[in-house]
């Protein structure tokens, strides 16, 4: 019985040697006989291989020609079909990406029914002041003999994501570092799509609707900082809110209203307070010119708001009376040159603003005007009325122009006619776009007792776009500040300023 089981057990031992992968034996019938499901998964693997090789070939070629000048709509002409012949608008570069994702993996959305796209900007800036008065040295600093200081450093560095949740979700979540360790969050919203009569509704972190230069993206604005009344009347312009945003079919008619809470939380995370300090606004806007693809356009535009501040508010650093109007001198600062204080009594204010913009090739002409009116509490002094305005022209000296975005109502992104770069052998190609642009801008604070004061400024601004994601802007200010309370020499002065930004955004 014994030796019978020691015969099976060494018959077993030679099957197990003969079947093991590296024998010859079991490489030469797999060669002969391989199974259907390899033949296809390699048949695949071969076709993926052979479709990357060319796509990677015609990429190369397709970047060692970028030197050669080419014109806008070339560029959308070229980008519309791809070697393998699609013609739906996907360039080489979205085509290749694609394919590395399904053989490579990449950064994914949390769920299977959400998409995901990754955004953000650096904005690098310095400030000089090589002239100012004692009254604006003693509204900086608190000292006529101290004048401002420069100033470099970052003044944007967010970092954000945005995307679709099935099925007609959408959210974005925008983070900004540029405080060093004290970051703060800036859009912030989930939303619902395709909402009939609403269109769009988004709640959270948002921008208030009102002021084309605030409702502008930053990577797009002409100048490097925003007019006196557009920031003083809207402080970095996004609250908490809910907002519904709509488009005409034909899409010369744009829209958004929604209430919004006045306290700046972007920094707090929330408003604790009895008194909601609400807001109702709304802006509604033409694209009534638009013309040779939208190279020649015309905008206008209504906005305002009906505010409800507290102004009996403890003023405590977290329960403040919001009715509060300031800005620095359209440049960066320590101190907001412009400032009316907190409005003690304030109960209600009314602002209504109006935009006008034209644009023919490369030349451009913009402006806005608003009012407001506070309404104040028995006892605590007379209606103010504040107000302000601006305007600018700019030119392309290379041909190119500002673009505008018929869905939102706001100025878009400039290509240039062609890049520039720097090669490898360090020769420059390409002169990339230069823009002039001349802008006043003039704002009125003082008013029955409110001593925030009139600002006046002239800024010539150089724009450089190196490419449709990355510029340098120069920009000189000739400014002056009058009627600041009477303890501030002269009630004020001129200055001069000097300002350089370096941004990119992807």
């Amino acid at each position: 019985m014994l030796s019978r089981y020691v015969f099976l057990f060494f018959l077993m031992g030679v099957f197990v040697i003969q079947a093991r992968p590296g024998n010859r034996i079991f490489s030469q019938d797999v060669r002969r006989k391989p199974t259907p499901l390899l033949e296809e998964l390699q048949d695949r693997l071969d076709v993926q291989e052979a479709e990357l090789a060319t796509l990677r070939q015609a990429l190369d070629q397709q970047r060692s020609t970028e030197r050669r000048p080419i014109t806008q709509a070339s560029s959308e002409s070229d980008s519309a079909t791809d070697v393998l012949g699609n013609d739906d608008g996907v360039g080489l570069e979205d085509i290749l990406s694609g394919m590395n994702k399904r053989i490579d993996g990449t950064v994914k959305p949390g769920t299977s029914g959400s998409s995901m796209k990754v955004t953000g900007r650096v904005h690098v800036d310095y400030w000089g002041f090589p002239q100012s008065d004692p009254g604006i040295n003693e509204i900086e600093s608190g000292d006529v003999d101290t004048t401002p200081q420069d100033r470099l450093g970052f003044r944007r560095m967010r970092f954000g994501v945005r995307g679709n949740v099935n099925p007609n979700m959408e959210y974005r979540i925008e983070m900004e570092f540029a405080g060093g360790n004290n970051a703060e969050f800036r859009d912030a919203w989930l939303g619902f799509h395709d909402m009939g009569f609403l269109q769009t509704v988004l709640i959270g972190n948002q921008k208030r609707p009102y002021g084309l230069d605030h409702i502008n993206s930053s990577r797009y604005n002409v100048f490097i900082e925003r007019p006196f009344v557009i920031e003083s009347f809207n402080q970095d312009c996004r609250r908490l809110g809910i907002a519904s945003y709509g488009l005409s079919e034909e899409q010369d008619w744009n829209w958004r209203y929604g209430v919004y809470n006045q306290r700046l939380i972007q920094d707090e995370g929330q408003h604790i307070n009895d008194h909601l300090q609400a807001e109702l606004a709304g802006r509604l806007a033409t694209t009534f010119l638009w013309e040779d693809d939208g190279r020649d356009h015309g905008h206008l535009a209504i906005n305002g708001t009906v505010a409800h501040p507290d102004g009996s508010a403890a003023n405590n650093g977290s329960q403040d009376n919001e009715a509060r109007f300031r800005h620095r001198p359209e440049a960066r600062s320590v101190s907001r040159w412009l400032d009316t204080g907190r409005i003690a009594g304030a109960d209600w204010y009314t602002m209504i603003g109006m935009e006008s913009l034209l644009n023919f090739g490369p030349f451009q002409l913009c402006g806005e005007y608003q009012n407001l009116w506070l309404t104040r509490d028995e006892g605590f002094g007379d209606n103010v009325h504040l107000m302000g305005g601006y305007a600018y022209a700019s030119y392309f000296l290379t041909g190119e122009n500002m673009t505008w975005s018929r869905k939102s109502g706001t100025v878009g992104r400039v290509t240039p006619t062609e890049n520039f770069f720097m090669g490898p052998d360090g020769d420059a190609g390409g002169w990339g776009a230069w823009q002039l642009a001349l802008r006043w801008s003039y704002a009125d604070f003082t008013d029955e007792g409110i001593t925030g004061g009139v600002g006046e400024a002239l800024t010539f601004g150089v724009n450089w776009h190196w490419n449709p994601n990355a510029r340098v802007q120069f920009n000189f200010i000739d400014g002056r500040i009058a009627d600041r309370e009477a303890s501030i020499t002269n009630g004020g002065g001129d200055y001069q300023i000097i300002g350089t930004r370096f941004m990119i955004d992807f």
